[in-house]
């Protein structure tokens, strides 16, 4: 093996996880160690052996799948590979399936739009006022119940109190409005997909026939759900490959467990464990100090990554006036950069909320300098991209009922709501899609005159669904024209307007699914689309900054970044300084991920007054700063002393004032100027600093640090 070019170039730990061969094997893979490159070298390996069609490699957004796809096409073994997301595997198998789940092959995935208004929808039907039951608070504990792999019935039979009992009921309605519809919400694909393999033992050996391999990229992040599907795709023949580092575990608040990797070795005790420890990303000073601040966590396997990359620069910790001041300063310094020669595209802003952008935006445009923001949800969130896409799914699946909703009047036909709402009640009377109704509109008295417009369109529905499937791009492009939605896009006066131009970009993205996929279909376009993430519409190579979520940041690189409001309450955020369990670990472990996207400089950043919700308050530097070694740390100070190169007065705050335990017992009313009159929860010193917790009427819980928060007492 001396010449096989499928090992040249790798560290002995990484040709032994490329040719470990069969049985379980964890590959913990430090930030930056080349663990894409192992992952693709060891998928073509084993093609190599078995051939492509036997080995799957599942990961977590579409951006690494496409690129672990290509990486192993170049290399020439790819053909009959099938390398997706977990999610994308699982609405492939779902299609393949169908009958065993419940469904018809043509389902429709909801979005998160969609599912929100079944929601609601579900919330009505029950009896129930919206402004009483929160959609969306009702939507994460059926989202959290689905992941637990509950059944209504199952959440029903535990609920232990009235508002369980009652979301029971509201998950009930929602799971038959899904089923009436023919469609799943994006839990749905793996809740489904892992209960099909736990429940059809011939459909669980069919799959680990065909699939004699299984890799598995980002295994931190896996929540039970995933857990489940990876471990009936290998029961039989145990060749799984878990690839991940609990370091970078970031998502439990979606579920992921990061116990499935940590106890990988209880669950596979003979399994094979290669540590990629060596970084090829970072210069030493960003490793140390990323370094020392995640090893404050205790849930976590050892590591010691270490790099022959230049030790670097110090990381640099602003300490600023305001975010205003924050920003001009990110502003300036990257306007630096590209005079000095370099490339805004170099550079990225992180930040733990997506509020922070507005004032980063408005400097990066006062400095004239281009920048693109990671919402590549939001591209398919557009009214003209989800008005055509309505279109597409009602062709796909005739009981979509949202799809038909919105495409109906789009663009304006004279089928007002009350045509519609008659629509949908003659609909559920008969028992028959709404789409049917719509065909059988001559025989509804209540429609009245409206009811030749109803059946106009039925009948222009029948006609796009005659139209030839594929490729996809012409099918677009028919709709477009026989719908009237392209004729209402040029009639728009307002030049400035981008919605043409944002529908002729959905066309240009079905050409290039097209070119990518011969036996490609609309349904398989239309599932693709439906799993889009913030990470896939960032163009890397065009010269812009780069600005997006830490949660978003996962698994790219930049040689310059910037970590925005280094603060309590945003990082680490307020949420997680609440959660007893593992927030505040989660929140080190994302503040980690953040810092370890740098290459050549990190720059981190603290506003000493932020304006949040109107209110421009007093801030409290981030605990996380204290977890930075000294030595790492290039201080500015920029609030009014001079600049030096030490850590600074905010690092010093004076925590030694006496704070009267009795005056804030637990039910002692206070007043604060945004919040109002609320109740003391709790007290307790926090790292260092004295917090107290607020039940207020209106707003919920909140946490104040008692030196900042301006909380009056109201004597009882």
């Amino acid at each position: 093996m001396p010449n096989d070019p499928l090992l040249a170039d790798l560290t002995e730990p990484q040709r032994l996880a490329v040719l470990h061969r069969d049985g379980p094997l964890l590959v913990l893979a430090g930030a930056g160690s080349g663990k894409t490159r192992v992952i693709t070298r060891r998928a073509a390996k084993l093609a190599e052996a078995v051939g492509a069609h036997h080995v799957l490699a599942i990961t977590f957004t579409n951006k690494a799948a496409d690129e672990m796809r290509q990486r192993i096409a170049d290399l020439g073994v790819g053909r009959g590979m099938w390398v997706l997301t977990f999610h994308a595997l699982c609405a492939r198998l779902l299609r393949m399936y169908a009958d065993r789940v419940g469904l018809q092959p043509n389902y429709t995935i909801f979005d998160q739009a969609d599912r929100h208004g079944v929601i609601r929808e579900a919330i009505e039907d029950c009896g129930l006022s919206s402004d009483n039951w929160r959609p969306r608070t009702v939507e994460e504990i059926i989202s959290r119940a689905k992941n637990e792999m509950q059944s209504p019935e199952e959440f029903a039979a535990a609920a232990r109190d009235f508002t369980e009992r009652t979301v029971a009921r509201v998950f009930k309605r929602y799971e038959a409005l899904l089923a009436e519809r023919n469609a799943v919400d994006f839990d749905d694909l793996l809740v489904r997909t892992a209960g099909l393999l736990r429940g059809s033992a011939d459909v669980r050996e069919e799959l680990e026939a065909r699939f004699r391999y299984v890799l598995i990229d980002e295994y931190q992040d896996t929540n039970h759900a995933q857990y489940l599907i990876a471990r009936g795709l290998t029961s039989i023949h145990r060749n799984i490959c878990a690839t991940g580092d609990p370091d970078q575990s970031i998502y439990g608040w979606r579920g992921a467990d990061i116990r499935n990797i940590l106890e990988f070795e209880r669950d596979y005790p003979d399994a094979n464990v290669v540590r990629l420890e060596q970084n090829f990303r970072s210069t030493q000073s960003i490793l140390s100090a990323a370094g020392a601040l995640i090893a404050k966590n205790r849930r976590r396997k050892k590591k010691s990554i270490w790099t022959e990359n230049e030790t670097g620069e110090r990381v640099r910790f602003w300490n600023c006036a305001d975010e205003h001041d924050e920003a001009e300063r990110i502003a300036r310094d990257i306007l630096a950069c590209r005079d000095g020669g370099g490339s805004p595209g170099e550079c990225a802003v992180f930040y733990r909320v997506s509020s922070l952008t507005r004032v980063l935006e408005d400097a990066l445009r006062r400095a004239g300098l281009p920048y693109q923001i990671a919402r590549g949800v939001e591209f398919y969130n557009r009214k003209e991209i989800k008005d055509l896409l309505s279109y597409l799914r009602v062709m796909v699946n005739p009981a979509d009922e949202p799809a038909c909703i919105r495409a109906v009047n789009t663009p304006a036909r004279g089928i007002g709501k009350t045509t519609v709402q008659r629509l949908v009640d003659f609909a559920r009377e008969k028992g028959i899609t709404l789409r049917a109704a719509m065909a059988q509109a001559g025989q509804i008295a209540a429609l009245k005159s409206a009811a030749k417009k109803v059946k106009a369109f039925a009948d222009l529905l029948d006609e796009l669904c005659r139209l030839p499937p594929t490729p996809v791009r012409d099918v677009i492009e028919a709709v477009l024209k026989r719908s009237g939605l392209e004729r209402a896009l040029k009639a728009d006066p307002d030049p400035e307007k981008s919605a043409l131009g944002n529908v002729e970009e959905l066309v240009s993205a079905a050409a290039e699914y097209d070119q990518a996929n011969a036996a490609g279909s609309l349904p398989e376009w239309l599932a693709q689309v439906s799993l889009v993430n913030d990470q896939d519409a960032i163009d890397l190579a065009g010269g812009a900054v780069t600005m997006m979520t830490l949660h978003a940041a996962k698994g790219l690189e930049f040689p310059q970044v910037y970590i925005a409001g280094l603060e309590e309450r945003l990082l680490p955020h307020e949420r997680a300084m609440n959660d007893r369990k593992d927030g505040m670990e989660e929140e080190r472990r994302l503040f980690f991920v953040g810092m370890t996207r740098a290459m050549k400089r990190l720059t981190l950043s603290r506003a000493g007054y932020r304006r949040l919700r109107g209110y421009s308050e007093r801030t409290v530097i981030s605990a996380f700063m204290h977890e930075v070694p000294r030595d790492e740390l290039e201080w500015h100070d920029f609030t009014g002393g001079a600049d030096r190169d030490r850590r600074g007065d905010a690092f010093d705050d004076d925590y030694s004032q006496d704070y009267d335990r009795q005056e804030w017992t637990r039910g002692r009313l206070v007043r604060h100027k945004r919040y109002g009159i609320g109740r003391v929860v709790s007290f307790e010193m926090a790292r260092g600093a004295p917090w107290v917790r607020v039940k207020f009427t209106a707003y919920g819980e909140k946490s104040f640090s008692l030196q900042y928060a301006e909380l009056e007492v109201i004597e009882q």
